[in-house]
């Protein structure tokens, strides 16, 4: 049974000018998330910049996030490090908060082979009960996990049940799925390839775009689904200036001004992340009015 089915927003963490968390913008995010039909919450992941929270910092989003939601939808902690101890720490505390799962980023920077993967994934699921998702993101993380050790993993692994895949590889993607043989819940980490990836089996997408268009994309998913191949094709189709707006510098720096401009929460990130370049900013706004958003 997938941890959720359809679209999981990948939200973002607001912070105050001072840098500290905005749990008060947080917790409106949370509510628009769940008022406009997102199917789950996955927190404290990329887009919600757990690279610079402290340990501290990120259980204390958790916890807050899972509070918030209070059991309405699932809530899935991003709780990945390129340190295997790390992430067994902050994946037991977030089991120990309720957290419904756990997205497990590759490790970064250590290049690990594919029997590292193996290993350091398993050593992180085997400490606790929850289900797992991994996330296979080698534009960020300078590694790739082969298909292979995804459904090795998902085979032998009882509690990882399957992957966010951001390699954009269709083909890849669909190898994975023949070797699959239905036991991986497969997500699509990127935006503008939802549907091709729910052809192949998917359950759904975890999403930037959900931040500010949950209901959206929770539909494109959804008509697809219902057996609406076609309406979701053109939901994505029509999507898709806004997805490549909110991509036109490094994620979450669109998003979190987009955000900003829906008047949700502030747009200040962490450094080295820094803010959006005006050009770029004109063009989101641009294709957010044209996309009914503001």
């Amino acid at each position: 049974m997938a941890i959720f089915k359809g679209a999981g927003v990948a939200i973002i963490t607001p912070f105050h000018e001072d840098g500290s968390v905005d749990y008060e913008g947080f917790g409106r995010l949370i509510e628009f998330q769940i008022a406009n039909q997102t199917d789950a919450i996955i927190v404290c992941g990329t887009t919600g910049e757990s690279s610079t929270l402290t340990h501290e910092e990120h259980l204390d989003v958790i916890r807050y996030c899972i509070e918030k939601v209070n059991h309405r939808i699932p809530v899935i902690a991003g709780t990945g490090s390129n340190c295997t101890q790390t992430a067994v720490y902050l994946s037991r505390e977030a089991e120990k908060l309720g957290a419904d799962g756990l997205l497990l980023v590759t490790p970064y920077y250590n290049k690990a082979t594919q029997k590292g993967l193996y290993q350091h994934f398993k050593t992180v699921a085997d400490s606790v009960k929850i289900p797992v998702l991994l996330y296979n993101i080698p534009g960020r993380t300078g590694v790739t996990m082969n298909p292979e050790t995804v459904a090795k993993l998902c085979t032998e692994v009882e509690n990882i049940v399957g992957v966010k895949d951001a390699t954009g590889n269709i083909a890849q993607v669909a190898h994975l799925m023949q070797l699959a043989k239905g036991k991986v819940d497969l997500y699509s980490g990127e935006d503008g390839i939802i549907v091709p990836l729910l052809s192949l089996g998917g359950s759904g997408v975890i999403s930037v775009l959900s931040n500010i268009a949950p209901k959206e994309t929770h539909e494109i998913c959804s008509r697809f689904f219902e057996g609406d191949a076609a309406g979701s094709c053109e939901l994505q189709l029509k999507a898709l200036p806004l997805v490549d707006a909110l991509f036109c510098e490094v994620n979450p720096i669109p998003v979190k001004k987009a955000a900003e401009l829906m008047g949700i929460c502030g747009s200040t990130l962490r450094m080295p992340l820094t803010e959006v370049e005006p050009e770029h900013a004109a063009v989101l706004e641009r294709e957010m009015k044209a996309f009914g958003l503001i």
